[in-house]
């Protein structure tokens, strides 16, 4: 999905593509598929190259999706992954907020923010 063949039908599966590109190290898909205007885009580049060089992805876990489907515009994943850096394991759990570009629903699913955050 994150190589632009394909776009995410749901929240949940713009959620999983993401944690691949976080695998993958695909910066630019990231990019591309989080609103964030405030920061600026070189700093955003920056920070996710130096993350995605440090960390090493074991493992996702799906928990719960709320809306986020074929006809919403809105819509939450919130998930688990377990990751490795510095030689030590760690998990992540977070309540992640989609939203379709424009809120239309022929719109493409972006990520919009963590919502809550547990590392």
């Amino acid at each position: 999905m994150h190589w632009a063949t394909t776009r995410a039908e749901t929240a949940e599966q713009l959620m999983r593509s993401r944690y691949t590109a976080f695998v993958l190290g695909d910066v630019d898909y990231l990019i591309a598929t989080h609103l964030d205007p405030e920061a600026p885009l070189e700093r955003r580049r920056r920070e996710l190259r130096n993350s995605c060089r440090k960390t090493r992805w074991l493992g996702l876990e799906i928990e719960a999706v709320e809306a986020g489907g074929i006809q919403d515009v809105e819509g939450t994943v919130t998930f688990k992954a377990s990751f490795s850096e510095g030689g030590h394991r760690h998990s992540l759990q977070e309540v992640s907020l989609f939203e379709r570009r424009s809120r239309d629903l022929n719109g493409e699913w972006v990520y919009l923010r963590a919502l809550a955050l547990t590392q």
